[in-house]
């Protein structure tokens, strides 16, 4: 054999070899087996809406290089229907700026209805300690259908151990039908509602109810905000009084006055408080994530998670709706030319 054809397939496969170098994607779990691998991949985006359709249009994301990192088991077992399908290191060499660690996830809705989900991640330490905990929403994703996503973790403050692994603490979902918005495209009913993140002190518990009027007519209020409670699977929980007012939780809270008729123009706002305490005592303690609200009685409903933990108290007071002063329209508040 001539000393050029004994050479040809190896400069052929050097080529390929050279080929493929920043150019393979990175597969989900590709560190799982013979430790880590870097391949260029588009950079994680916070902003992106997970479970849509993917975009027609080219990605304006830029790219950089994370090192795969191996994953628990290489199964990966899904956790409510959430299963974890590879782990990414990231860093200033990788040319994505302010992402640490991102994950790549499958998310099934096993439920019967279309249904947005509330996803909580954490970035686990070698000793499996938290490092950071994530949470990721994703919308409206139809019964029976499996949709892919990316949670990111930005870069840590200070000096935070390493990330070797994930774990999915919480998955929370609402029927789409009745999912809480807090701004974005007015529903039908008019009405933006909402719980936000509440106060916790010595085992007193309290969460705003926020209600937005973003329709073009005014709402009429007078009253409390009507409320059913739900376990993690959805299911009514039954033996909890609800209290009008939540002076019998806990005075000065804003809660304990009567309710006052007032009306809610396009732009303003409206609040309520949700109070209970988590006090133990004899009997089986109730945590019920979920709670159903209809601010009006002719209302539809819709679906916040304030994470209850009732105790064994039995008791959940609601305060009535009152005018929020302290809520600003963005439409009013921007500058005109």
């Amino acid at each position: 054999m001539s000393t050029a054809s004994r050479t040809a397939p190896a400069v052929l496969a050097a080529a390929l070899l050279l080929a493929a170098c920043g150019t393979q994607s990175v597969s989900p779990g590709g560190g799982a087996g013979g430790g880590p691998v870097r391949a260029e991949a588009l950079c994680p985006s916070d902003f992106s809406r997970y479970g849509s359709p993917p975009s027609s249009e080219p990605s304006v994301r830029p790219s950089g290089t994370p090192t795969a990192l191996p994953l628990p088991s290489a199964g990966g077992t899904a956790e409510d229907g959430v299963k974890i399908t590879a782990l990414y290191a990231w860093g200033p060499e990788s040319g994505c700026a302010g992402v640490a660690y991102s994950a790549d996830f499958k998310l099934t809705n096993q439920q019967t209805e279309t249904a947005t989900y509330t996803l909580t991640f954490g970035f686990l330490s070698a000793s499996g300690g938290a490092v950071d905990n994530v949470e990721r929403t994703v919308e409206a994703v139809g019964p029976g259908r499996t949709v892919k996503g990316t949670v990111v973790m930005g870069e840590p403050v200070g000096n935070a151990p390493e990330v070797t692994g994930i774990e999915v603490i919480k998955t929370r979902s609402v029927p789409e039908a009745e999912a809480p918005s807090t701004s974005g495209t007015c529903p039908k009913s008019g009405m933006h509602l909402y719980a936000d993140q509440g106060d916790a002190a010595m085992g007193l518990r309290v969460v705003g109810l926020h209600l937005v009027n973003c329709g073009t007519r005014p709402l009429q209020l007078n009253g409390y905000p009507k409320l059913t409670i739900q376990d993690e699977d959805h299911h009514t929980v039954d033996g909890i009084r609800i209290l009008q007012g939540t002076d019998q939780i806990s005075t000065g809270l804003g809660g304990d006055s009567r309710p006052q008729p007032f009306v809610l123009r396009p732009g303003e706002a409206a609040l309520a408080e949700l109070a209970w305490r988590n006090t133990t005592q004899a009997g089986e303690p109730v945590n019920a994530p979920y709670v159903r609200v209809w601010a009006t009685p002719a209302a539809d409903p819709v679906m916040v998670a304030p994470e209850l933990d009732l105790g064994t108290t039995g008791k959940l007071g609601v305060g009535p709706w009152r005018k929020d002063e302290t809520h600003r329209d963005p439409a009013s508040t921007t500058a005109r030319p």
